[in-house]
């Protein structure tokens, strides 16, 4: 049973080829066949606008879910459901699904089933992160503390614990000899300190665990049987935010992360796995996944991916974290080869996290990142010589993410600040520019073709952009509070596309007019990297889950926009 759905399994089929790569308007699909249909109603409310209905052939690894609009009714093209046996579940917040669970798709014909949904018998196990942050009592240096829990597990988890303070101060040491790459399924240990911070105290660590702990055990069930404060949740989807299909592949294992996915020009969706040496590629057309085990150097290291980048030929490179070095990947060879740090610099702390070959053939050499000293790399590729260059003094602010422009000049992320950083490609000179909020720690980004960076700013819950040719930014909030945008990226029409690390959301930004739309993911969604793939029209947008052990494919319908635009 998949968190966050209600499935009821119905049945048995043969799996048969689906869902081929569309590069028409997907608008276009109001007028096509329809396989199934309905109204999504409850005693409540009636007609429900914003009710995500999700439908799952039996024996398949695909998941395709649609939204109801403002009268109610969804409505499954024929292209995305062959005929079978399907079982049907929703995403409304405060409701669960009351029938049909499931239904026969037939032949050239459309089939109809009426949902019916009735109030939720738990709907905390429904709130999103960013609901659970929203509930929650207290100041906002109290929430901040919390935040970081969430990089590995469900806030669900801590509310549903009974620690005490004592309790959980064990809990919080604990979880501080862990990694950002584990969680529950697949935890690893930290081997050694970051060194671009510093060292702090033990007596300061232990002090704001225990500040940390006394919180945490006002939030859970550890003195009463259920919580003492309201639980808060979000308007459901409305308008053009229903205007939306999802397709979802489930990966071949649980302890998938995919923390970054990217789609190349034949339309395979990459996948790197955050907790392990493995990279992957998804046929969409299929959803078949190829996996490919990737080089372990340091053996007693924790092992994953997190940063991975096509450079001009489409070979990706990834970042290999603890094992100190970045790996190419050959596609036609389908061959890995790997630099590693020089024995001076290759520490037990030293974890690069991002890589960026894009424009390596302007110079020969990649920049990267290392987030155990907090410092920019970069490598000459046919020489395998480094170079390290240091924005800041020991105890630095976490430096996150690292973007080329057009002439291989590297622009950095300051995500323990809100500095965007450019260094010289030729002279290594380094600049630094602050954004309009602080604190707004930036975290990963892209690069336009109009020289434009685009970046997530995680705890500002904003989208920024920076033009370096005028050194100007713009900053655009993100609807929901508590979204903490974590990535972005601007597609062919000039649009900026964003994940909310807690929301469940999808930001998508039109620049120009300041509208904003969230489309609510189908089910609890750690999101991380985000990718768009503007060989379509509309475009696509691509993330992982990266607790979930799924790849999500977003396609807008736009009906509104065609409407406006005929």
């Amino acid at each position: 049973m998949r968190l966050g759905s209600l499935w009821l399994v119905v049945g048995a089929c043969l799996v048969t080829g689906i869902f081929q790569r569309a590069n028409v308007a997907l608008g276009a699909q109001v007028e096509t066949p329809v396989a199934l249909t309905g109204t999504v109603t409850s005693a409540e409310e009636g007609p429900m606008e914003g009710v995500l209905v999700s439908a799952k052939k039996s024996g398949s690894t695909v998941t395709i879910t649609v939204v109801s609009d403002a009268r109610g009714r969804y409505r499954f093209p024929s292209a995305k459901l062959p005929p079978g046996q399907y079982a049907l579940g929703i995403r409304a917040v405060g409701y669960d699904l009351d029938g049909p669970g499931g239904v026969e798709i037939g032949a050239g014909k459309t089939t109809s089933a009426n949902i019916t949904v009735r109030k939720a018998h738990d709907l905390a196990s429904q709130l999103s992160n960013a609901e659970w942050l929203a509930s929650f009592p207290g100041t906002a240096q109290q929430k901040a503390s919390v935040r970081n829990c969430a990089h590995c597990h469900r806030l669900e988890t801590v509310v549903r614990s009974r620690h005490d303070a004592d309790g959980f101060m064990k809990v919080l040491e604990r979880m501080a000899s862990y990694p950002p790459l584990s969680f529950p399924l697949m935890p690893q240990k930290l081997p050694a300190a970051r060194k671009g911070p510093g060292e702090t105290p033990r007596a300061q660590q232990e002090e704001g665990w225990r500040r940390q702990a006394q919180y945490l055990s006002t939030l859970n069930l550890s003195s009463a049987p259920t919580w003492g404060y309201a639980l808060t949740t979000l308007p459901r989807p409305k308008g053009r935010a229903t205007e939306v299909i999802y397709t979802e592949f489930d990966l071949p294992k649980p302890t998938r992360q995919p923390h970054d996915v990217i789609v190349d020009s034949a339309g395979m969706a990459w996948f790197a796995s955050f907790g392990e040496q493995i990279l992957g590629k998804l046929d969409p057309a299929t959803g078949k996944v190829t996996e490919y085990p990737i080089p372990l150097l340091k053996p007693r290291a924790p092992t994953g991916i997190l940063g991975m980048r096509f450079d001009k030929d489409e070979n990706l490179w990834l970042a290999m974290q603890f094992q100190a070095c970045v790996a190419r990947f050959d596609k036609k060879t389908e061959t890995f080869q790997t630099w590693s740090l020089p024995p001076e610099l290759n520490g037990d702390h030293v974890q690069i996290n991002q890589v960026s070959p894009l424009y390596s053939h302007v110079d020969g050499k990649v920049w990267a990142q290392d987030a155990g000293t907090y410092n920019v790399l970069r490598l000459d590729v046919a020489s395998g010589k480094w170079e390290v260059f240091e924005p800041f003094s020991i105890p630095r602010p976490n430096v996150y993410d690292v973007i080329p422009d057009a002439q291989n000049n590297g622009y950095f992320t300051v995500f323990g600040g809100e500095q965007i950083g450019r260094i010289d490609a030729k002279t290594g000179k380094i600049a630094l520019y602050p954004t309009p909020t602080r604190g707004s720690a930036p975290r990963r980004g892209m690069m336009d073709s109009q020289g434009r960076l685009w970046f997530g700013e995680n705890r500002g819950d904003r989208i920024g952009m920076f033009d370096t040719r005028t050194e100007r930014f713009q900053e655009w909030a993100a609807p929901t509070p508590e979204s903490w945008p974590y990535d972005v990226t601007a597609d062919k029409n000039g649009e900026a596309w964003g994940g909310g690390e807690h929301s469940d959301r999808v930001v998508r930004l039109n620049p120009k007019t300041g509208q904003v739309i969230e489309y609510l993911l189908p089910r609890f969604t750690n999101v991380r990297r985000v990718f768009v793939d503007n060989s379509t029209t509309p475009v696509t947008f691509w993330v992982g889950n990266n607790h979930g052990a799924s790849i999500v494919k977003l396609e807008p319908l736009d009906r509104q926009a065609s409407r406006e635009s005929r």
